[in-house]
């Protein structure tokens, strides 16, 4: 078996590549690196004023290299982990001009013709996190010591790896045991390791989570980033086995109340959160039958500050449960909570 928590290693500062890319979702990666890695970051690279910006400078790729940028981050996070043929020629360029490519897509780097040779010519590397070649045992289901949280959502794209952050950062900061787990590609990049879930043979992904979040003291937290949704056609696979192998002890159902339908299947309409709630307890309990969930995570994002204010009193009363937004309320209350169980 491969390391659990493997390293991720690229030389910063970074340049954010988004391409033409003008779906803000389709940027999440972006933006996840620009808010959690900011002191890594140089600028952006957009191909016109018509794609998503994550606020950082404008750069061409000449200027970014004048400007001592290393390596050339794709912030874009597609449907299916596709590289657009659009890229290729920033890629080669970037490659020619000696950056380091850092791709989280499924399509591997080397693939692409003649990034390889530019990346020999001038000393660059390819760097790529989803790395399928690591290998894990089917998961045991042994219920391991140490304490565990998981954050799991009612879609895609809507604030797991934020709220995971966010609650890691705030434990750390208190001082106590805690460990964020990366398990995607922008959590890789942040926290600098972690298990791609999403790039592993679906026989060994809770197997995967086995390893990513191994034995620990009593009071020791695993903050786990969550990966897709049950709900999701697509991701519940991938999602259920990082349940499963996480054996949480608290979950945190993410939602962005804004979202009626699945954002990559619209004929699927997301069910009230309470069931949602169940459902996740319901399969959680297979491993850890004393899973709970206390508090509902919303992303609030560009809400007009009465609009969020009512979002959460709304979701509250529903559930009954805290609700909190990591970025704009906090995670203050929620931590107060789980530091006093």
């Amino acid at each position: 078996m491969s390391d659990s928590n493997s390293s991720v290693l690229f030389p910063a500062p970074y340049l954010i590549y988004l391409g033409d890319e003008t779906r803000e979702d389709n940027c999440k990666t972006g933006f996840g690196i620009a808010e959690w890695a900011t002191r890594n970051c140089i600028g952006q690279f957009r191909k016109s004023d018509n794609t998503v910006s994550i606020g950082l400078a404008d750069m061409t790729l000449d200027q970014a290299v004048k400007a001592g940028a290393k390596s050339l981050v794709i912030g874009i996070a597609g449907l299916g982990g596709k590289i657009s043929a659009s890229w290729q020629a920033d890629l080669l360029q970037a490659a020619s001009l000696g950056l380091t490519i850092v791709s989280g897509a499924h399509e591997k780097l080397a693939q692409l013709d003649g990034l390889t040779e530019a990346a020999n010519r001038s000393g660059a590397s390819l760097v790529e996190i989803r790395n399928s070649k690591a290998r894990y045992p089917v998961a045991t289901g042994e219920k391991r010591p140490g304490k565990r949280l998981l954050s799991v959502g009612t879609d895609c794209a809507l604030g797991k790896k934020y709220t995971a952050l966010s609650i890691a950062r705030e434990m750390k900061n208190r001082g106590l045991d805690c460990t964020f787990r990366a398990t995607g590609q922008t959590g890789i990049m942040i926290a600098g390791s972690g298990i791609a879930i999403d790039a592993i043979v679906s026989d060994f992904v809770a197997g995967a989570a086995e390893a990513l979040s191994p034995s620990a003291n009593e009071l020791h937290w695993d903050v786990i980033e969550g990966q897709g949704s049950l709900l999701h056609p697509g991701y519940a696979a991938v999602t259920l086995g990082l349940l499963h192998g996480s054996q949480p002890d608290e979950l945190i159902l993410c939602h962005d109340p804004r979202r009626i339908y699945n954002l990559d299947s619209p004929h699927i309409k997301i069910p009230p959160l309470n069931e949602i709630t169940d459902l996740y307890l319901g399969l959680g309990r297979l491993t850890n039958p004393n899973v709970q969930c206390r508090a509902i995570s919303l992303n609030t994002r560009g809400m007009r500050e009465e609009h969020r204010a009512q979002a959460i009193a709304k979701v509250a009363e529903e559930t009954g449960l805290m609700v909190f937004d990591p970025v704009s309320t906090g995670v203050s209350k929620f931590v107060d909570a789980l530091d006093a169980s």
